[in-house]
This record gives structure tokens, C-alpha cells and sequence, in this order.
């Protein structure tokens, strides 16, 4: 099997979707990888590190497009990267197809297989493949460690001859993958922590990392498919703004995370509830590239309001990117691992409900079923 690995060109991107650990690891089992010249530079991994991992830098890769079996990428941003690739190529990369209709018709037209890597189903056998995973829990790890160096105050309670220091309250909005790391690092870190989510099953998961649990009283629950949280009655969201604006006000750091896939994210911070809320206080929108939990959070940048400090920083996994690269390699080898026959082939079986669940593209069509028109 011959591998391409591109470099990202997307804006605030600086992961690569290979390492040089599982580049080695690729190539030891047959496999040709052929790496764009400086591909992995912005995530700490130099050419060098490729070539003694057995991979080839290319600086142009045209030629190398015209015979890959597969092509890797953190994000697509453009079928123009794919010129000269063969019919039937696969792309595993992230497409983010909700936002990008155009992308769709663009691979198809290209004859690109595309499977989507966050589309990976959600079930056991797919977890090592997850990408939404394993950089969501990377974005809460870094989140509450921004959220902690930008308050300016302590975290924990500190005990001093002079006085104590009471601890940070933190709430989490979202008790997801990143919610929980979240919940972890806060509760790490020596702050009170309290965490809101729609579904009543995550309670005790919340419960369990020592925070407690945000409740709502109402008899819907907020469980969607595959684990998701589904968007909820106007009569419930009533209740959560209601209860969400009594704990707000006491807090001093709100991470948010909720998100409903092919929706805008929620708004769960009303400007309202942003002006309760103490000066000096922070927000931290993991949410905001979807259009933010918090009213008053802009994309791509740090505002204050009512002496709140809001954060929306684009693409946080990037930001602790030589990690997050680490394990979106690995997501990606372990998706390879079922994609390849005995002799090194690439065979996509679109019986197995991961291959199935991820494919958007293939043979000039759009065939995954949430797109199909």
C-alpha cells in the first residue's frame, strides 16, 4: 500500500495526520509512505525524524498522487490538493461535510473514496479509530489549563499565615469526552468544580471525577444517538436557562463543550447570565467554531464583556498540537488495520458498519445516507 501524507494548509491547523512513530510502524509492515515536504514541522516533527522512520519527503506530490492507494490529512480544505490522484483513491481525513456541501460533490465529481474519520460510529470496536475522542479529550485537558494561566488567581484553596485563599469554582457545560477530561483537570488542579449536562446518564460519570452534577428538573432526557446529547423542548431549555442562571453567577471559570452534530451549538450562557457573573471571570468555548455555548463569544478571538474575559479559540487541539498528532496518527493506523488485506491491499468492506458508517464518497458518488439527496 502506498501512502501520501499531505501537509495542512486550513487556517489555525498545525497538526499532521501521520507521526514518525506511525510512520515506522507503517512502513515495518510493508507499507511506502511518502510525507509532503515540512508536513509535520508546526507539530514538532521535522523531516529528519520521517526519513529515519523510513518514509520518503516529497516536495512535490503530484507524481506520488497519481499512484497512492491512500491519502492521509487532518482536515480537507480543498479536492485541488488531490490533483492527479487516480480514481478510487481513498481520503481518510476529517471533512466536516455539514459545513461544507461543497466539498461532497467536489470528491465525488473526483472520483475520491473518502471516509470521513468523524464519522467513526461510536462503538466499542471503533474506539481506537475515534478522532472526535481523542482531540476533544486533549481540548479539555488545554482549556482548563488556558482557562487556570489567564484567571490570576489560584486554583486551589491555599492555606497561608496570612489568610486562606478560597479555591476557583469551575463549571463545566458539556459533560462529553472534553467535559469530563474538563472535570478531571479542574478537579486536578484543586478547584470546586460543577458540571451541567441534558443527559441524566453522565450524572454519575460526573459524580465519580468529584464534581457535582447540574440538575435540571424535568422528565425529558437529552440521550441521542450514538451517545450525542439531541437537541431538547423549548420548555426544557426554559428550565435549564433558568437553573444555568442561578449557578452561573458564582462561578469563576465556565468551560462550555455541548454540541449537537449537523446543529449549531446550543446556547447555554445568555449575554444576561454573562453580566452576573463576577469580574475577572472567564469563559472558555470549546463549542465557538460551531457558532459558540456563550451569546457573546466571537470566533478566533478573546473579548471582554460586563468584565468577563470570553475565549474562542479556534481549533484547540492545535494547540497542544505535537500531542493531539500523536494520537490522530494512531486513530488513523488503527482505522488501516481494517482496511488492508494479508498482501497489503487496500479492501474497504462496506459491510462493516465502521466503513459503512464513515464513507461519504466513492465510485463518483455521495453515498452516505445522511447526505444523499
Amino acid at each position: 500500500m502506498k501512502i501520501v501524507v499531505l501537509k495542512e494548509t486550513a487556517a489555525h491547523e498545525a497538526r499532521v495526520s501521520l507521526t514518525p512513530e506511525v510512520t515506522k510502524k507503517l512502513v515495518d509492515q510493508g507499507h511506502a509512505v511518502f510525507v509532503d515536504k515540512d508536513a509535520g514541522k508546526s507539530a514538532g516533527f521535522v523531516d529528519a525524524d520521517y526519513t529515519k522512520s523510513g518514509a520518503t519527503i516529497v516536495k512535490d506530490l503530484g507524481k506520488e498522487l497519481a499512484d497512492a492507494d491512500v491519502v492521509t490529512s487532518v482536515v480537507f480544505d480543498g479536492v485541488e490538493k488531490l490533483k492527479g490522484a487516480r480514481d478510487n483513491t481513498v481520503l481518510i481525513s476529517m471533512i466536516k461535510p455539514y459545513q461544507n456541501d461543497k466539498a461532497l460533490k467536489d470528491l465525488a465529481k473526483k472520483k475520491i473514496t473518502s471516509l470521513a474519520l468523524e464519522f467513526i460510529p461510536r462503538i466499542s470496536r471503533a474506539q481506537a479509530m475515534d478522532v472526535l475522542s481523542s482531540q476533544a479529550n486533549l481540548a479539555g485537558y488545554k482549556a482548563v489549563v488556558d482557562a487556570a494561566a489567564e484567571f490570576g488567581r489560584a486554583m486551589p484553596m491555599m492555606m497561608t499565615a496570612a489568610g486562606t485563599i478560597p479555591p476557583a469554582r469551575v463549571l463545566i457545560l458539556g459533560a462529553g469526552v472534553a467535559g469530563l477530561q474538563a472535570i478531571a483537570t479542574a478537579k486536578r488542579m484543586g478547584a470546586i468544580v460543577s458540571a451541567f449536562d441534558v443527559r441524566p446518564a453522565v450524572k454519575e460519570q460526573v459524580e465519580s471525577l468529584g464534581a457535582a452534577f447540574v440538575e435540571v428538573e424535568a422528565e425529558e432526557s437529552g440521550d441521542g444517538v450514538g451517545g450525542y446529547a439531541k437537541e431538547m423542548s423549548d420548555d426544557y431549555k426554559k428550565r435549564q436557562s433558568e437553573k444555568l442562571a442561578e449557578v452561573i453567577a458564582n462561578q469563576d471559570i465556565i468551560v462550555t463543550t455541548a454540541l449537537i452534530p449537523g446543529k449549531p451549538a446550543p446556547v447555554l450562557v445568555t449575554a444576561d447570565m454573562v453580566k452576573s457573573m463576577k469580574e475577572g471571570s472567564i469563559i472558555y468555548d470549546l463549542a465557538v467554531e460551531n457558532g459558540g455555548n456563550c451569546e457573546l463569544s466571537e470566533f478566533g478571538k478573546t473579548v471582554t464583556k460586563h468584565g468577563v474575559r470570553i475565549f474562542g479559540y479556534p481549533n484547540v487541539p492545535s494547540r497542544i498540537a505535537y500531542d493531539a498528532s500523536s494520537v490522530f496518527a494512531r486513530n488513523i493506523l488503527n482505522l488501516l488495520k481494517i482496511m488492508v488485506d494479508g498482501d497489503g491491499a487496500v479492501v474497504l468492506n462496506f459491510d462493516d458498519e465502521i466503513i459503512k458508517g464513515c464513507c461519504l464518497t466513492h465510485d463518483g458518488a455521495i453515498v452516505h445516507p445522511n447526505f444523499v439527496k
